[in-house]
């Protein structure tokens, strides 16, 4: 995500580099490409321009330290006024009452039904909610039938009333059936529609009037930009919603909604969508956002992502393993199934510090480790416990029943090994980033 204004901003920066000291000259020179930054990732003009003469102010306003180097110095303000820029804080949702109401509003298309069962799912599994889905989407062909499909998929009730056309006693229904089976969260998805639709926004605001949420979202494709930004405008003058979701983040390599939408509308950036899976959701955090969108990684995110996937016993007893150096490509395997449930692989690379750049030009899809699953599962039972097996022979039939060729078994044993002595010498925390960075590319095998 980012990945445009992510190199701009670089090449903005390295005016500086070389430069003894913050002068009116240079940072206007850094600060014309930093802004001209901004308006590519459709920012709007006043908005980058306000943005630019506020790090201006505050660079030529401080001494430049020693041990700080000018482009460092500005690198620095300009991550603080674009986590700012973006809502300082990370904004908190209110689930008051019971059950708590999510009304769910937006453009149709902007992936409202899909996101509403990534929020349910969410709440389920990091808070132990027990949420209902209400299909408040009397207009578009099929719309119930796919809220069944998503509740389906993550084991989450769905409540309809299929034939009737109001929306807002449906909605009102959905509540009160919530109460009576024990839903403590209500997630209520309505239908898509245009600001300039005015019978479409006077039922919304029925809507919200009737069943009075805990908290209205405004679900948009973060990909359409400015007209993001003025539709969120159009639709809070109507809702006065309490924050926005910004969905497909993860294609926008851009940037401007998610840089523009909180000073336009005076409303928090709440939640992200950041791929297809319904596990693809994240809470935002200005400031992380802000770290990768200067190169920095997001070191917080990845841990917390690890930290989900944690399973204490299994840690225990891949330790031992590790300790007696019996790791096994059994083992590999399961490691390669936690790192799959964490997200995007690329997306999981661009955390680590440094590693966002290496990576941005990279072709590492969520299929990044099947070679490597199927050359293990090519192997036997005993091969996959005892590598060390595995002879000529054996790897040229491994090979054949892998659809690879040798070179790639070859490499796969050659990295594995690698993997193991580096596992055993793993001793902190901090050094997970190199193994995921030793994974990221093997996953690139083939």
């Amino acid at each position: 995500m980012f990945e445009n204004l992510s190199d701009k901003l670089e090449r903005a920066f390295k005016v500086l580099k070389g430069q003894g000291q913050i002068t009116e000259i240079n940072v206007a020179e850094t600060l014309k490409e930093v802004r001209r930054a901004l308006l590519d990732a459709d920012v709007s003009f006043q908005i980058a321009k306000e943005f630019t003469n506020s790090v201006k102010e505050k660079a030529l306003g401080q001494n430049v330290l020693t041990a700080v180097s000018p482009n460092q110095l500005l690198v620095k303000i300009t991550h603080d006024e674009l986590a700012d820029l973006m809502g300082s804080e990370t904004a908190e949702v209110n689930l008051e009452g019971n059950p708590s109401v999510i009304l769910m509003s937006g453009l149709q298309g902007s992936g409202k039904t899909t996101f509403s069962g990534k929020l349910a799912k969410f709440y389920k599994s990091k808070q132990s909610k027990n949420p209902l889905l209400v299909a408040c989407d009397i207009y578009r062909p099929a719309a119930i039938d796919q809220l069944h499909i998503v509740g389906e998929q993550i084991g989450v009730k769905v409540y309809d009333e299929k034939g009737n056309q109001n929306a807002v006693e449906i909605a009102q229904n959905g509540i009160k059936y919530a109460k009576e089976n024990g839903h403590n969260l209500v997630i209520v998805d309505t239908a898509g529609r245009l600001a300039v639709d005015q019978e479409m926004m006077n039922e919304i605001s029925d809507i919200k009037k009737a069943i009075n949420p805990s908290e209205t979202l405004f679900v948009v494709d973060s990909m359409t930009g400015q007209d993001a930004v003025n539709t969120a405008s159009a639709f809070n003058e109507v809702l006065d919603f309490d924050g926005v979701v910004l969905t497909k983040l993860d294609g926008d390599t851009r940037g401007g909604a998610a840089l523009s939408i909180k000073s336009v509308v005076n409303k928090p950036i709440k939640f992200i969508g950041t791929g297809e899976k319904m596990e693809a959701i994240d809470l935002f955090h200005p400031s992380r956002m802000a770290d990768r969108i200067l190169g920095m990684g997001d070191v917080v995110s990845l841990v917390e992502r690890a930290q989900e996937q944690f399973d204490e016993q299994e840690a225990r007893r891949l330790q031992k393993k590790i300790a007696k150096n019996t790791f096994d490509f059994n083992d590999f395997l399961a490691q390669i199934s936690q790192i799959k449930k964490m997200g995007n692989i690329k997306d999981l690379m661009g955390m680590v510090p440094g590693m966002g750049k290496m990576v941005r030009n990279m072709d590492i899809d969520d299929d990044a480790f099947k070679g490597i699953e199927a050359i293990i599962h090519s192997m036997t039972p005993e091969e996959r416990a005892k590598p060390d097996l595995i002879n000529g022979s054996r790897r040229s039939r491994i090979a054949k029943g892998s659809g690879s060729n040798i070179q790639e078994v070859n490499r796969l044993l050659k990295q594995f090994g690698q993997t193991r002595k580096m596992m055993r010498m793993m001793k902190d925390k901090g050094k997970m980033a190199k193994l995921m960075g030793k994974m990221g590319s093997m996953g690139q095998t083939r």
